[in-house]
Formats: structure tokens, sequence, C-alpha cells
């Protein structure tokens, strides 16, 4: 049974260690998207706040360059027009195996982009643009499939039950109205306080909420009640503590990756907190750059009071006539001010901030059409600049994201439901499978291992036809090459024949080639039978 007093105790302090770090991304969020920053520091923030905010932002570079950067990564990571992961095993896997794994793959990477994980997955992304991590929470949809949520960082707190290890405990605090919460819970689970409000006809007032996941010290395998799962789950009221409902889940619900992690914590910053520096210059420099833009556009006037001249009393503007004793007596003031050398200083701090929220990290897609090649350099280009980052994505983001989707789909017996799968093979029971990347990003990882392959096969068969030594082809294994470098460049295994298959297809091949052996060595021998024959009638005659 869940206790309340736990639950509260252990949220504070997961939160007394958030706000060690809360105002760094408060001050990113407020130079970027101030909306995004809800939560942080116990404020809250209406769209009202956020355009306020928006109001003292001189420069649109940095939030123009998070949304760059992050679209270029997510169509690098996870596209939605292409496979990006399949299933593996391990070596030993059959033929049967690999296919209906692939075609798991592709089911549950079908149904992860038919829902709204496009959407939330980049919303996600811009808060570890601007603050390092995110919370990206996943569910099975009410109707079927999946359904993710993107929940703000300033709600969340984090940890990790072993040190420097994954994310594993999320506590959200967050407000439901009485009727979303009689709908949520039912008015059978909710506190006599809510119930009230709820008889009063007070539907729209709020009520603070806690919700805690964090692993289980004891739970059993394959767990059919969720008390005993592997992670538990508990939504309570805060004021009232009172227990809402209690669960669990299989597999930790929430992706919670990090960009840079803070030394002795769970938390980290992200590339926005290396970028403010020059955000707040360049916000400084357009200031004064437009400050003396408007004093070069329409410069001070210096006039001499003469008697005549009274500065005072004159209103300047277009077809306004100014009485004064001489042409001299009133004239523009000259400032000397330098708006180009504000505008050469906002071009190079522009730049900065580009390269660092990676907006600029690839040449520009805008012009004529790209060869293969040019599309193979950006492809290179962007593996060598993300590569680390990459690497922690998928065992923090894309590694969790698969195990929680295909679990969905697993226990809901979508796999097995799915015509083209149809039940799998009773030799995966019992056996864990690893996540192998298909994606832009993870390929061009991988063409270095594919390029060192054809590399050796050239070389083995320039010695070969140089030395004549045509047993130095037995070191190397043709056939297991060619197929690993088709799992590589994400070839569908069901294209490629199985043993078996292939094992019948040679004999068909030897029993046809043996046949025609047997033809024409028939033939022959008629033909010789038939000559000898002629020879002997001629030597008759």
């Amino acid at each position: 049974m869940a206790d309340a007093s736990k639950i509260k105790r252990r949220h504070s302090d997961l939160t007394a260690a958030k706000q060690l770090h809360e105002q760094v991304w408060k001050d990113c969020y407020d130079l970027s998207m101030p909306a995004r920053a809800h939560g942080l520091l116990s404020e809250i923030i209406t769209a009202t706040d956020a355009q306020q905010r928006k109001a003292v932002i001189y420069d649109s570079t940095a939030p123009d360059s998070v949304r760059v950067g992050v679209a270029t990564v997510m169509g690098g990571m996870v596209p939605s027009n292409a496979q990006w992961f399949y299933l593996d095993i391990g070596a030993g896997e059959t033929d049967a195996e690999q296919i209906f794994l692939d075609e798991a793959a592709k089911f549950i990477w079908e149904n992860i982009h038919a829902s709204n994980f496009d959407a939330e997955a980049f919303d996600a992304m811009l808060d570890v643009w601007i603050a390092g991590w995110h919370v990206l929470y996943c569910e099975e949809a009410v109707n079927g499939g999946f359904y993710f949520e993107t929940w703000p960082v300033g709600e969340c707190v984090i940890g990790s039950s072993r040190t420097g290890g994954l994310v594993d405990t999320v506590y959200r605090s967050y407000h439901y109205t009485v009727s979303q919460m009689v709908t949520e819970f039912g008015l059978d689970k909710v506190s006599p306080k809510v119930k009230q409000l709820w008889d009063a006809g007070k539907y729209d007032d709020k009520i603070k909420l806690t919700h805690a996941i964090e692993p289980r010290e004891v739970y059993a395998k394959e767990a059919k009640l969720a008390a005993n799962m592997k992670f538990g789950s508990c939504h309570m009221e805060v004021d009232s503590n009172h227990i809402l409902r209690e669960g669990g889940y299989h597999e930790f619900p929430c992706m919670a990756p990090r960009w840079s992690r803070l030394p002795n914590s769970a938390y980290a910053t992200g590339p926005m907190s290396d970028a403010l520096p020059d955000v707040r210059t360049l916000n400084e420099v357009t200031k004064w750059t437009l400050m003396g833009a408007e004093t070069t556009l329409a410069p001070p006037m210096i006039a001499e009071d003469d008697g005549v001249l009274n500065p005072k009393n004159i209103k300047m503007g277009p077809r306004k006539i100014i009485v004064a004793n001489s042409v001299d007596s009133m004239k523009p003031l000259i400032t000397g001010a330098r708006v180009d050398f504000g505008m050469m200083t906002r071009e190079s701090l522009q730049g900065t901030i580009r390269k660092i929220l990676m907006a600029d990290q690839l040449p520009p897609v805008e012009g004529q059409s790209k060869t293969a090649y040019e599309w193979s350099v950006r492809v290179s280009m962007l593996r060598q600049m993300l590569g680390p980052m990459f690497g922690r994505f998928q065992a923090e983001f894309l590694q969790p994201l698969v195990e929680r989707c295909f679990g969905i789909a697993w226990r809901a017996n979508l796999l097995s439901q799915f015509s083209l799968i149809g039940r799998p093979p009773e030799t995966l029971l019992d056996r864990n499978f690893t996540v192998r990347y298909l994606s832009p990003l993870a390929r061009a990882q991988r063409e270095e291992e594919v390029a060192s392959l054809d590399r050796f096969e050239a070389d083995l068969g320039m010695t070969v036809q140089n030395t004549g030594k045509a047993e130095l082809l037995d070191l190397y294994d043709w056939e297991e090459g060619k197929r690993l470098k088709s799992r590589m460049l994400g070839v569908p295994q069901k294209l490629m024949r199985d043993e078996r298959k292939l094992a019948q297809i040679r004999e068909q091949q030897a029993q046809a080639q043996q046949a025609a052996q047997q033809q024409a060595l028939a033939t022959q021998g008629q033909a010789e039978m038939q000559g000898a024959m002629a020879q002997r009638m001629a030597t008759a005659a």
C-alpha cells in the first residue's frame, strides 16, 4: 500500500536537488521560449506572461536556431518516412526468428508514427536543447496503439536508483480540475473535499496532484497484478494526502534523456546553456543597434534660444514650419553612432549561436537538388558532430522507447494479430532482444564498418589476382559477410533467402546442371554412335 507521507518526503528531497539548477534553465527559457518555463521556480506562466517576456527579446536567432537544430536531429534520428530501427537477439538466430523480428519492428515503427509521437517528441526535444533533459511519457492509447505526452520540466523531478545510471524515478506535480479528476479517477476514488466541490458545482476548481513513478524493491517478473510490477505508480492529492490510484508498469514508461549530465546529479544542461552568454550579448547589442539606428534615422536637434526660437515649444515632424532667427539656430546633433559596427557584431554573434545550437551544422538544403554523394557528405558531417550525443540518446531515449512500445504491443497481443507476423516462434520465448538503429545517423555510423568490409574484400580479390593463390579466398566467409552488410545497410531480411531455401535452390541448380551434363553426354554418345555406324557403312561399301 502506498504511503502518502513517504511520497511527499521523497518528492521534497528530489525537489531540493532540482532547485540548485532551476535558475540556469529559467534563464535559458526566458531568452528563447519563455512559455516552456512553466513550473520552474514555482512560477505559473500564462500566454500573457510569456508574451511580456518575449517583448524584451530583441533578436530571434536563439529560438529559431533551437527549432532548426531540433528538426535537424529529429529528421536524422527518428524520421517518420523511413524505418529507423530493427530488433535483434544476437548470434545464432534462425531465419524464421529474424523475419518475425523484422516484421515486428516494422509494425511497431508504423504504430509509433501513426500516434502523436512526432508532435510530442518534437516538443520534448525542444526542452533538451534548452534545459538539457525532457520527460516523455508513453502509455497504451484508449482505442489501441500508443499515446505519448510531454511533461513540462518545471512539473517534474527525476532521479536514478543507481549512481550515474538511467533515470528510473519521476515525480510529477500538476493540477487537475474537479471535473477532470472525476472523469479520470471516478467519483468514488476522490477525496471528500473533491466530492464536496463536485456536489457544489465547482467543476473548474483546481486540485494539486502528484504522480510518483519509481522502481519497486520487490516485484514479480511478468506480473499480472499492477501492485507486483517492476515499476510502481501512485497518484495522490497533495493537500489531503489522499491516494487516488496505485498501479504499476512492466517497463519504465518515461523517456528522460540528458544532453550533458551534471556531475553528481541526475540533471543536465543543454546547448542553450552554452550559447547563453552569446545570446545575452546579442540581445544587448541588438537593443543598442536599434537605438543607434533610431538616432541615425531621427537624430536629436540642437537649438539656440535666441528670443525668437523657443526650443521648449518646438514640435518636430514632417510638414512642420519652425520659425527661427537664422538657419543656424537649429540643426541636427550628429552623435557619431556606428550602426554598421553593431550590425557586424550581430552577424558574428548570430553565427556563433547557430553553431552552438546546431542550426548550421549542415550545408543549406535550398537550391538545386542534391546528388546522392552530396547527401552522403551531409549525413557524414552530421554523424561526426552529433555522434557522442546520439550514443547517449540511443541508451536513454530510443532503447527505452522501443522496449516500452514492444512491451505494450506484446501484452495487447497486437503482434500475433498482425496477419504478416502470425504467432512468434517458440524459440523466441524468454529471450532478450536488442535494438539496432537504421536512422540516417545510425546508418552513417555504420558506413565506416561497411566500407571496411568492402575494402577488405577488394584487397583480398586483388591479392589473389596478383599472386594466383586462389586458396586465399577461403579465409573469408563471403556469404556471411554479405548477410552482415545487408543488416548494416538496413536491407529487409525477408528479402534475404534463408539457409534452408538457399540449400533447396542450390540443390535444384545442381540437379539441373547434372541433368544437363547427362543430356550432353547422351547427345554426345548418340552422335558418336551415329558417326561410327556411318563410317562402317562407308567401309562396307
